[in-house]
Order: C-alpha cells, then structure tokens, then sequence
C-alpha cells in the first residue's frame, strides 16, 4: 500500500482550491496516508493570448492534456478536473474514479450598482469569455454590450473592480469554492441562463488498472450526481458541445425520473426544451430532449 498520494492539478486559485476540497476528503477518510498537490502547468495555462471562442484549439485538452500525461507516467496518482472541460471519452488508460458531490451549476451576476441581469440599464457593459452567455445574454438584453471578459476569477473581479465592466457573468461553483460568494449579485435561474453542462461538477481521473487508488476514491463518489452529469455531457455531445458551441443544460432527479431543461443556438435564435423520464432511459432522455430542440429549428 502507498504511503503518499500524490494528486495533480493547475496552478490556478480554482484547481487548488478544488485540489484542496478532495485533498481533504480523502485524508478524512484515511488518515494513516499522506496526500500532496503537486501543480502541473498546462498548455492552456501558458496560452494567454488565444481567443478561445474563436480558436481552433481544444479549449478541453488545452487545459487537461500535460495532467494526463503525468497521470499516465505515474508521477501523480490522480488528477481533479472541473468535468465540463473534460472530453466525453478519456484517453486509453485512464478512467473518471469518482464523481464527488456537485456544487451549485448555476451561472451568477457580479455587478457593480449591485443591480440585477434585468435591471441594468441600456448599454450597460457585461463581461463574459463564453459564447453560451454570450447568446443567452443576447437573447434577454439586446441592448447591452457584451465585451470579452478572460483571467481567473480574482482577474476578472478586479476588472469589474477598474470600472472595465457594468457586470460580469461567472459560475457559482468557482466564486463559491474559492469562498468568494459574497461577491454575486445574482444567481441566475435556469429560464434566465441554462448552464454549461456538468457545470459545478468535478472529474477526479486516475489509472484504469491502479486498483488501490480506484478503492479510495469510491468514499468520494456519488452515483447520483454520475447519473445526471452523464446524461448532460449526452446532451453535449449530441450537439458537438465545446466553447464554440452555445447549448447548455441542467438536470435534476426526483422519484425514480429526471428533468432534462437545455438550449441550443440555432442562427442566432435560442431554442430551449424540457423532458421529464423515467431515470431507467439513462442517455436516452438526453437525445429525446435533443430531437424536441431539433424540432424546434425545424419548425
């Protein structure tokens, strides 16, 4: 048996304190082991430049391939993930050992009147990096400007912060891991802004046939939530979903069935649907939600 486990992770204030949450759940859970974080700078970490949303580049394998490379030579032991920047199949010998407890999937408003999304005034600057939002946002507001918001999140509050933006849009799950929830303004219900899918969701990785670290993160997993983000990375692939593709979705489960909400962007039009399935269709419900958006632009 290992005497230390060694986990991966980026450098930034999210990974870490993301590390940190799984670090600390699994040293509760054994403490005769020891668990260290080691930092590994990813391509997409270096890449400072590029404009994601209109890139060729892999936005997902940008941010996860040098981890994985690691992961696969054995000097990490496992490697924490946010699960929407991870593609829908891992490369060959490494597996999704856990899906752990799901922060809050929401997107939220930070603004600096402290108005909300439907209060800010005509013209209003609105900062935000994701094409998703991006659509959304003029879907609701036609009359904003939405401007190119990218940085971690202490980057884009202090941007906020410089007067640069009115409001800016992120995810609960990040501003509240890095215990900066008191700063959102708004948390934004789904009929305002559907989220990414697997949104708030994390993706803890290892080898396939390392048995022993396979054992210890099954404390960590919860097969509830592994249900609805596989039915919403469904729902994203069916639609080739990435940063360039404005969709998202949310589900939720309740007496034996799931409620499937997404959008999808058609030219310029966001379409939005709804399914409510017996949880025994798994995947399905996530194709019949898209063949009801499909319907949709189709008219």
């Amino acid at each position: 048996m290992k005497e230390k486990i060694v986990i991966g992770s980026r450098g930034s204030i999210l990974a870490l304190a993301q590390s940190e949450m799984i670090k600390g759940r699994l040293q509760k859970n054994f403490p005769d082991l020891k668990f260290e974080i080691k930092i590994i700078v990813t391509s997409g970490d270096k890449d400072l430049v590029s404009n994601w949303n209109n890139s060729d580049k892999s936005l997902k394998s940008f941010f996860t391939k040098e981890i994985e490379h690691e992961l696969l030579e054995g000097t990490i032991d496992l490697a924490v993930h946010s699960m929407k920047d991870m593609p829908i199949v891992s490369p060959p010998g490494l597996i999704c050992g856990a899906t752990p407890d799901r922060e809050d999937n929401r997107d939220v408003l930070v603004s600096k009147s402290g108005k909300k999304l439907l209060e800010l005034p005509k013209g209003a600057v609105v900062g935000t990096s994701s094409l998703r939002r991006t659509m959304g946002l003029k879907a609701l507001r036609p009359d904003l400007e939405i401007k190119q918001l990218r940085g971690n999140i202490h980057t884009r509050l202090r941007k906020l912060d410089e007067d640069q933006y009115d409001a800016i849009l992120l995810a609960a799950a990040g501003l509240k891991r890095v215990g900066l929830g008191e700063r959102i303004t708004e948390e934004l219900e789904y009929d305002l802004m559907m989220p990414a899918p697997a949104q708030g969701a994390l993706h803890i990785q290892c080898r396939e046939n390392d048995a022993f670290i396979k054992s210890i993160l099954k404390t960590i997993h919860n097969p509830k939530i592994e249900e609805i983000v596989d039915i919403e990375r469904e729902f994203s692939k069916i639609f080739d979903g990435g940063c360039h593709t404005p969709m998202g979705c949310t589900g939720e489960k309740f007496d034996g069935k799931i409620f499937l909400r997404g959008v999808y962007c058609h030219n310029n039009i966001m379409y939005k649907a709804e399914v409510l399935e017996d949880e025994k269709l798994g995947k399905e419900i996530a194709h019949k939600l898209a063949a009801k958006i499909r319907e949709k632009i189709n008219g």
